[in-house]
Order: C-alpha cells, then sequence, then structure tokens
C-alpha cells in the first residue's frame, strides 16, 4: 500500500474514536505542558539570579568580614567568635593593588530620615564616590558623592526616588538640607535607577559618607567592601592581592572572607541548572504516565479492530505495514498531544508571566525541541506491543472477529 493510504487510515481510526484519541493527546498535552513549565520556571531562576548578580557591578572582588571556612556557614556566623573589624582603613590599602581599579567600602543600616515636618526610616547606605562606577547607578537630577578622603568627606547625601518624592513633595530636592539620625545632609543628587540593591530598593535608598554612616548606625565594621577590577581577566590576581594586603595588616589572621562576583555566580548556576533538570524531569514522570496509558488503551483497540486487520490482511497488507500502521497512529496522537501541550506550556508562560513580570520565562531551546521528541519516543515505545500483536494476528482467526 502506498504511504497516502496509511496516512488515511490513520486518520479515519484517529477521528472513528474521538473520546480515545482525546484522552490519549490530552495525557501526552500535560505531560508536555507541565516539561515547559516547569523547565521555563527553573530557567527563569537562574537567569533571575545572575541578572541580580550583573547588577551588582562587573569585575567585582567582594571582601566580607569573618571566614566561611570557620564553619562553612556565612561569614561571621559562627559561634564563640567575632569575625575581625573591616575598617575604612583596610579598604584604601587595597588601592596598593595593581589589579584594583575601585573601592567601595560598605556601611549599611537604617536610621530616621526628616526634612521640614515630613520623616520616615530609610535605608542608609554608607559608601564613597567609587559605588556609583561599581554598581553603574544613573544618576536622575544632581551628582553623586564627591571623591575625596573617605574619613573627612563633606556632609552631602543622595537619595532614591519615593525618598525625594515623600520627604520633599513638590519642593525641590537639590540644595536641600536632610536631617540623619541626628545629623543634617545637604542632598547633592538624585538616583534614578530602580530596583533592589543587597535586598534594598534603590528608590528607599539614601546614600552618604561611609565614615559619617558608620557612626549613624553605630557599627565599628564595614558591612564589606566593593573592588572592581581593571578586567576580568585581572579578577584572580586582585582576589589574591586583596587577601594578601589584607592578611598582612591583620597580624597574618586570614579573618576575611574574598570572593569573586564570577565564583558566585558559577556556583549559583551550576546548583539552579541542576534543579532546572530535576524539575523537568519531575514533569516528565507524566509523560511517562500517559505512556502507560496509550499502551492499555492501543492494547484495547487492537481487540476491537481485530476483523479489521484481518480484512487488511486478506487484501495483501504485510505484517510490516500493520505494524506501521499501529506505530503512526500512536505516534500521530504523540505528536499532536506535544504540539498541543507546547501551546497549553506557552500560555502558561504568559500567565504566570504576567503574575511575576520579574521572570523571563522564556522557554529554553532544549525543552521545545526535547519535549516533542521524548512525547513521540514514549508514543512509540507505548505503541510498540499493541502493533507487534496486530501485526501477529492470522488473518483467518481475524476475519472470524476472535
Amino acid at each position: 500500500m502506498r504511504a497516502v493510504d496509511s496516512l488515511v487510515l490513520i486518520r479515519r481510526a484517529t477521528l472513528r474514536h474521538p473520546t480515545r484519541s482525546g484522552l490519549l493527546l490530552l495525557a501526552i498535552a500535560v505531560g508536555v505542558a507541565a516539561v515547559v513549565v516547569l523547565a521555563s520556571l527553573g530557567e527563569a531562576a537562574r537567569r533571575y539570579i545572575g541578572a541580580e548578580f550583573a547588577s551588582l557591578g562587573t569585575h567585582l572582588v567582594l571582601v566580607l568580614p569573618g571566614r566561611s571556612e570557620t564553619t562553612g556557614g556565612m561569614p561571621g556566623m559562627f559561634v564563640g567568635q567575632t569575625p575581625r573589624d573591616l575598617s575604612i582603613a583596610d579598604a584604601e590599602a587595597l588601592r596598593r593593588s595593581s589589579a584594583v581599579r575601585e573601592i567601595a567600602p560598605v556601611a549599611v543600616g537604617e536610621a530616621l530620615v526628616s526634612h521640614g515636618g515630613l520623616s520616615r526610616q530609610s535605608a542608609i547606605f554608607g559608601s564613597t564616590a567609587d559605588l556609583l562606577k561599581l554598581r553603574h547607578w544613573k544618576m536622575a537630577q544632581g551628582r553623586f558623592l564627591a571623591p575625596g578622603d573617605p574619613e573627612r568627606s563633606a556632609p552631602e547625601c543622595v537619595i532614591g526616588a519615593r525618598v525625594r518624592r515623600e520627604i520633599f513633595g513638590n519642593e525641590p530636592a537639590l540644595g536641600g538640607w536632610l536631617r540623619i539620625g541626628d545629623r543634617r545632609f545637604r542632598v547633592v543628587g538624585i538616583l534614578a535607577t530602580e530596583g533592589r540593591s543587597i535586598g534594598i530598593d534603590v528608590q528607599d535608598l539614601v546614600v552618604i559618607p561611609v565614615a559619617a554612616a558608620m557612626q549613624i548606625i553605630n557599627t565599628s565594621s564595614l558591612f564589606r567592601i566593593m573592588v572592581g577590577a581593571r578586567s576580568r581577566e585581572a579578577m584572580d590576581r586582585a582576589k589574591t592581592e586583596v587577601e594578601a594586603i589584607l592578611v598582612a595588616r591583620h597580624q597574618g589572621e586570614r579573618d576575611m572572607t574574598v570572593i569573586t562576583q564570577d565564583a558566585v555566580l558559577k556556583t549559583f548556576d551550576r546548583i539552579l541548572r541542576a534543579v532546572t533538570f530535576a524539575i523537568a524531569g519531575i514533569g516528565g514522570v507524566s509523560l511517562l504516565v500517559a505512556g502507560v496509558l496509550m499502551a492499555n488503551v492501543m492494547l484495547v483497540a487492537v481487540s476491537q479492530r481485530t476483523p479489521e486487520i484481518g480484512l487488511l490482511v486478506a487484501l495483501g497488507a504485510t505484517r510490516r505495514w500493520i505494524l506501521t500502521l499501529f506505530l503512526g497512529e500512536a505516534g500521530a496522537l504523540a505528536l499532536l498531544g506535544a504540539i498541543t501541550g507546547l501551546g497549553i506550556g506557552l500560555l502558561g508562560n504568559f500567565g504566570i508571566g504576567s503574575a511575576l513580570p520579574q521572570l523571563d520565562l522564556t522557554p529554553p531551546t532544549w525543552v521545545l525541541v526535547a519535549g516533542p521528541l521524548v512525547a513521540l519516543a514514549t508514543g512509540l515505545i507505548a505503541g510498540a506491543a499493541p502493533a507487534r500483536r496486530a501485526a501477529a494476528l492470522d488473518p483467518v482467526v481475524a476475519l472470524r472477529g476472535s
């Protein structure tokens, strides 16, 4: 028989039992849709975390007080010991490294800010002029903190857009005085950048000189030191030299943790890729269930179509052609179900993306390719046993319908 005859018979067999065909198609579609949505969520989480780290800046080396090796936890969390302070002098000493381009000591806290009769609690971010370059922030108005000695900086501040709106209202903020704690600072700039920084909304941020911030939030240690390497190639050398300088300043004690942005990002990337494949595999279990369902339904179909099979054999159809016919029917249902599942999965991504716009739910290419292929393979494997049973029927017995 010709290939076109096979396609006609497959089409008629599929449409003759719409309920059976619809259930098989739905089972495959649900499995593929689950794989698409779950894999997209895992990949979106990986991209989101990557973007968050990228927003910290490029060629970044981070210095944190305390050794992460002490307990395997975060620096400063081991019991019975207090991490040695990281000071502004420590940060300035790092400029001796030829691999370092920018240094931004950072102190983070919270304080009451006020102007006129209005006040609110705001996040205080103490740093220096280099922070703007390291973080790639943009200014809406004015300028950032002036360069100079971080221990003797002018009383000036840069504020986020929400702080400007809620504290100054319609009054011009630039040049105005903002009281932070018990000290006054002149507003020299307003940030245009939005989003979050170290868990803090940039619009709620007040940036002041680092020495003043440490006094206001009553801390003797920096939260961290952000170091900008001269290039990506210089990051490893910058990390090594930064650690050596600090160990020398701390009397040989390796009481700080120095990490590169790339190292942290690669660790998260590996973890999240593994999670993505794992949850996609969980979705793939539904494809296995669909395969079992297809095998059972196709076996019943062989029993129902015994006289038809006998007639085809009597008319000259070979066992190979009967096998191809049943495998083609299973493959067609699986492929149509996979295409339907892709559509459902993409619609699901659109719905989740509308609710969570911060996530980019574009499915990875491997899912769009592997989903239909795995579904097709599942259909063919599930249909193999029924197809062989149909091809092995004796035509005389089949024609009698027994």
